[in-house]
């Protein structure tokens, strides 16, 4: 796998004994240090660690940023303020989607975007394509690590590093220069895994010496460290969309159901014209938890069937570590997505009896907020 891009943190994989690397999208990437379920429990109870430095982050800025950024995106970028950040989706003219995002405002017309991994260059030529004048970019992807500390007891282990009061971060806020483990970063109350947690924006060649000052202040809290696998089966449960499989060019946000972060009365933006067609409408096709109810473990693009006929596919499927039941989101047409619709998915040649069920499948325990905290993500 020598021809696989590595992060800055490639070099402390090796310290743990059951690591397993796999190529995710040209990346050489730990799919698990000690095993998926272990790693998706502690995440769960208590918190892991992920090195998601494969992430893009772009700058914008400029004194026509704000309008630019409010033409290529979905959501109402005009109702940031400097440090809150912001989830939305870049469509194409037809509704597809290039990708889904986070938007953080630095400061007035001054923006970082993080990108999916596999969607950088696209993502890169897209905005180029469509950039205007009065708007600069850089692409520091390469120069900048990610790191996720993730979980119930993400707030104890960094309050050991860090002289801020990290409790009293809202949801999808940040702070800029932040010093963790004597390092200045971007430290933002983000996350991919349904769970509290915290995200930590750092320059590359300081990245170890926040991983390891993190892995020490969180072994007496039984934090570990934690791969792909486990990241992606806690988002499902969470019902947390995954570019390339609930979200692509032939899914649109309202489909995919995240239309809550399509503002359509924000201004136009690209796609507009489809989605608030769509929106009236109503989508054809609606993304739905399915449940398993015989024998066999859903996975993506398993084919359903209703009335005798294909009705869809099953984006992403797995036996849920937490609940033990064998769950998937499906994209499947509208008509059945009603709770409780029985469906048959074909598994092996063979039809097994299915039904919707309720999403996302896990909700975490909220503590109370503080006055300073809000839901911000919208």
């Amino acid at each position: 796998m020598s021809d696989l891009l590595r992060t800055p943190l490639f070099p402390l994989y090796q310290q743990y004994e059951g690591v397993r690397c796999i190529d995710f999208g040209g990346w050489e990437l730990p799919v698990q240090f000690s095993g998926i379920q272990k790693e998706h429990e502690a995440v769960r109870e208590r918190a892991g660690l992920f090195d998601v430095s494969h992430m893009g982050e772009f700058t914008v800025q400029g004194e026509q940023a704000e309008a630019f950024l409010q033409q290529m995106t979905t959501n109402d970028i005009t109702a940031l303020v400097p440090g809150q950040a912001q989830y939305t989706l870049m469509c194409y003219p037809d509704g597809g989607v290039v990708d889904d995002l986070l938007v953080y405002k630095l400061e007035e017309q001054h923006y970082m975007l993080v990108v999916n991994a596999s969607n950088i260059d696209k993502d890169w030529a897209w905005l180029v394509e469509h950039l205007a004048p009065g708007v600069s970019m850089t692409n520091d992807s390469e120069q900048t690590a990610l790191l996720a500390l993730q979980g119930p007891l993400s707030v104890d282990i960094l309050t050991k590093v860090t002289d801020i009061d990290v409790a009293t971060i809202g949801p999808f806020r940040f702070v800029q220069n932040a010093k963790v483990c004597g390092v200045k970063l971007l430290l933002s109350r983000t996350g991919y895994t349904g769970e509290d947690g915290f995200e930590l924006y750092v320059a590359a060649d300081q990245a170890a010496t926040v991983w390891n000052g993190l892995m020490h202040a969180g072994e007496a809290h039984g934090l570990v460290p934690a791969g792909l696998g486990a990241r992606d089966t806690l988002r499902f449960e969470a019902k947390l969309p995954l570019y390339g499989q609930e979200l692509s060019p032939t899914i649109s946000p309202l489909e995919a159901g995240v239309g809550m972060f399509v503002k359509l009365n924000s201004g136009p933006f690209i796609g507009h014209d489809v989605l608030s067609q769509q929106k009236n409408d109503g989508p054809a096709r609606k993304l739905v938890g399915i449940e398993v109810l015989e024998r066999g473990i859903p996975r993506p693009h398993y084919l359903l069937y209703a009335d005798g006929i294909q009705i869809g596919e099953v984006t992403t499927g797995t036996q849920s570590p937490t609940l033990k039941r064998n769950l998937g989101l499906a994209l499947i047409d509208s008509k059945y997505a009603a709770l409780g619709t029985p469906l048959e998915i074909e598994i092996r040649g063979k039809k097994l009896k299915a039904e919707v069920v309720k999403t996302p499948f896990h909700k975490r325990t909220r503590t109370p907020k503080t006055p300073t905290q809000g839901a911000d993500q919208a």
